[in-house]
């Protein structure tokens, strides 16, 4: 059966460490439920973070009703019912343009939560500091549709506002957040200097959890801007909180060659099951079952470490050897390959393969494409015990378009 599998030690590992990163930069910490939203999750991690950033109105619904504390609400464009919903119970709202805070600047300052305080409002800044290598993850890219530059604030009336926001990383270390922050100030330091604005959000892309993470600097960063500025700093990461904590379990169900090429059939998609595969510059990591001792004979063109997971033994493929194979997916787009992989061993009908990674931004991308069915998903506790919350079926695809 074609699986997620999340585990929660895992996820209390990873969580764990942002609550002691937070404690020392004495900044705030908020789950981005773009990158992993599995609720029944939730409560095995929710005491090391501060609450849950949203992407709009429905995230923030989750976050209120399955969460529980804090919500941080940033959209590039809200619609009037959505602001009106909103303001009955997210803490932090923040605008993409001043034409959309000048739109529905009035309905907000009115609302009583906003008179006592308990919803605060800001904008998101875009600093035009480009940072990263892949253009598609750069929010400072010429024209982009993603916050607002300095010159646009010069002379506009800020009334009501109270934070600005920044998010221009993605999967990057704290020099590129150092280098940004220099930009940001530059470019906005005279407004984080009023006693107006109380909060700054520097938004996500933090990899936190990784090893090679120079966490040092980051709390230092973070400290030296609430002191510098007088602000509450927040930081949203997603998939620092929810990575390296759940895989995709896959059969191979059919082996054939064709033009020279040895091809695999999973009982998978990557457009509908992996579609940071297609749409990303992404290459998950895959790994064979088996028994260690199977794979690891002499010669073996494969010299990484197997690894166990859920009390079996897993053997990571390559890039090149002797066994190569072409991973397709059972439906009709031709593109529909995950990539090519080489194994210690033939592929055979049945075998199961392993994607590691899956945990994060893939799970909440899934569709029924193609009519494929879709994975369940599994939580695999601390004591190794695995637990089904969610089975898909027929009647699943069947209703989402009725």
């Amino acid at each position: 059966m074609a699986a997620f599998v999340i585990s929660i030690a895992a996820l209390k590992r990873n969580t764990a460490l942002l609550r002691e990163t937070a404690d020392a930069a004495g900044c705030k910490i908020v789950l981005a439920l773009k990158g992993f939203a599995c609720w029944k999750a939730f409560p095995h991690f929710r005491d090391d973070l501060d609450g849950c950033c949203a992407s709009g109105l429905w995230e923030a619904l989750l976050a209120r009703d399955y969460f529980g504390k804090h919500v941080v609400t940033y959209s590039p464009g809200y619609q009037e019912e959505e602001i009106r919903q909103l303001c009955e119970f997210t803490h932090h709202l923040d605008f993409n343009s001043l034409s959309q805070w000048f739109r529905f600047r009035e309905m907000v300052m009115a609302h009583p939560r906003f008179k006592s305080g308990e919803l605060q409002c800001g904008l998101r800044i875009n600093p035009q500091c480009s940072t990263g290598s892949t253009p598609l993850y750069d929010p400072c890219v010429p024209g982009s549709r993603l916050g607002i530059t300095a010159d646009q604030l010069e002379s506009a009336d800020l009334t009501g506002l109270s934070g600005l926001h920044f998010h221009t990383l993605c999967e990057q270390n704290s020099d590129d957040l150092e280098k940004t922050l220099a930009a940001v100030d530059e470019k906005f330091g005279l407004l984080l200097h009023s006693p107006q604005f109380t909060y700054l959000n520097m938004g996500g892309g933090h990899w936190i959890t990784k090893p090679f993470y120079d966490r040092e600097r980051l709390i230092r960063l973070v400290r030296e801007a609430r002191e510098k500025y007088d602000v509450e700093v927040w930081l949203e990461p997603g998939e620092a909180a929810a990575i390296h904590t759940g895989v995709l379990r896959a059969t191979v169900i059919d082996v054939f060659e064709s033009a020279g090429h040895r091809l695999a059939i999973l009982d998978i998609s990557a457009t509908g099951h992996m579609p940071d595969v297609l749409e990303m510059p992404y290459r998950p990591e895959v790994f064979l079952a088996g028994e260690s001792s199977k794979f690891q004979a002499p010669g073996s063109n494969n010299d990484r470490p197997a690894v166990t997971f859920e009390g079996e033994t897993y053997v990571p493929a390559s890039e090149t050897g002797d066994h190569l194979y072409r991973l397709g997916c059972p439906t009709c787009l031709a593109g529909d390959v995950i990539g090519d992989y080489a194994f210690p061993r033939p592929l055979e009908t049945g075998d199961v393969l392993i994607f590691d990674d899956m945990a994060h931004y893939t799970m909440v991308k899934t569709t029924t494409f193609n009519g494929v069915p879709h994975p369940a998903i599994v939580l695999q506790h601390e004591d190794g015990r695995l637990e089904t919350i969610r089975e898909f079926d027929y009647a699943d695809f069947r209703d989402r378009l009725s």
